[in-house]
């Protein structure tokens, strides 16, 4: 046997994998979500991990190893539909005469994120009709379009023919109510992104709009996630069982994403990171170098991206998340012991 074989069977042999053939995924289980696994809490902290690989304000990638798949799951899901955040919930139109309908117009407004943080507002009770500093934020939107008398001549550009002839979210205008303006600045409540458009309009075409922001959970209305994606997949490996070089070589690179297969000074290829495939099994349809290759992925080992929306860093929204479902066991178990 070859060092080659030797070393891939070696490594075939230490974690749980999913093996990707041509025709078929082998060692898949019918139950995905390890029921067949004892449970075991000592076993589980000694494998579980968390790996942060990028992280901005915006974007974050991170492993989470030795779990299993229904909690990987359960933090995507609440991720997406129980972690709270701040939306426009009511527009109350005083005038619209631009060409968007009121009720369109009222959607795009509640789709503007904001960067009011949830965790320092409680929510509205339904039976309310007025907010109150802790549970409401108020703005307004004032905006009319006219004709610039300083335009430049025989230009057909709409910037210079029309004043406010765009409504952008950087013109809502946050007003306090209560003691808000000393705990709050304006500059931490208003819209992530100043540049959204909301309208186009002409000369003639006014906007004056009341805006009311509440706190909201993402399975009342996709407003109020505080996500734009989460996403976990399985992390993919890629293992070489013999020596591939020359035109082999190069064909086996083109099978895979960038990056992932490089060729050595001696024209050998090599798994260079196999962590972005995309598992694409385009190696099977080469007779020459498909036995050359074994494709799995880690059945527990889950590659998450998180992508927020403005208001919480993603760091922060996985943790709030991890909080909600830690709350949701504690309700669980005092259910079952009044049972």
């Amino acid at each position: 046997m070859s060092k080659y074989n030797i070393s891939a069977m070696s490594k075939l042999e230490e974690k749980p994998r999913v093996f990707l053939e041509e025709f078929r995924v082998k060692n898949a289980p019918n139950d995905y979500g390890f029921a067949d696994e004892k449970w075991s809490f000592k076993k589980f902290t000694k494998k579980f991990r968390i790996i942060i690989v990028r992280m901005n304000d915006f974007e974050m990638e991170f492993d989470l190893i030795g779990i299993q798949p229904a909690f990987a799951n359960a933090f995507r899901r609440l991720m997406l539909s129980e972690v709270p955040s701040m939306a426009i919930e009511k527009v109350a139109i005083r005038n619209n005469t631009s060409i968007i309908q009121d009720e369109v117009l009222a959607h795009r407004l509640g789709l503007i994120p904001l960067k009011a943080d949830p965790r320092l507002f409680e929510y509205r009770a339904k039976d309310s009709t007025e907010g109150t500093e802790f549970d409401t934020l108020e703005f307004s939107l004032k905006v009319k379009c006219t004709n610039n008398k300083t335009q430049i001549k025989d230009s057909y550009r709409p910037e210079d023919l029309y004043e406010n002839h765009c409504v952008y979210s950087s013109q809502i205008k946050w007003h306090p109510i209560g003691n808000q303006a000393s705990v709050h600045k304006e500059i931490d409540v208003g819209p992530v992104h100043g540049d959204i458009l909301i309208s186009k309009m002409r000369p003639g075409h006014e906007l004056d709009l009341h805006l009311v922001a509440v706190k909201g959970i993402g399975s009342d209305h996709a407003k109020f996630s505080p996500v734009a994606t989460a996403s976990y997949r399985l992390l993919p490996e890629i293992i070489l069982t013999r020596e591939v070089t020359g035109s082999d070589a190069k064909l086996l690179q083109t099978c895979f994403s960038p990056g992932v297969i490089d060729i050595d000074s001696n024209g050998r290829a090599f798994v260079k990171d196999a962590r972005y495939d995309v598992c694409s099994r385009n190696v099977y349809k080469y007779d020459e170098i498909k036995d050359a290759v074994v494709l799995s992925r880690i059945r527990d080992h889950f590659i998450f991206t998180v992508e927020s929306v403005g208001a919480m860093s993603p760091d922060v929204i996985f943790s709030e998340a991890v909080k909600i479902l830690r709350d949701k066991c504690k309700c669980l178990l005092e259910e079952l012991n009044t049972l």
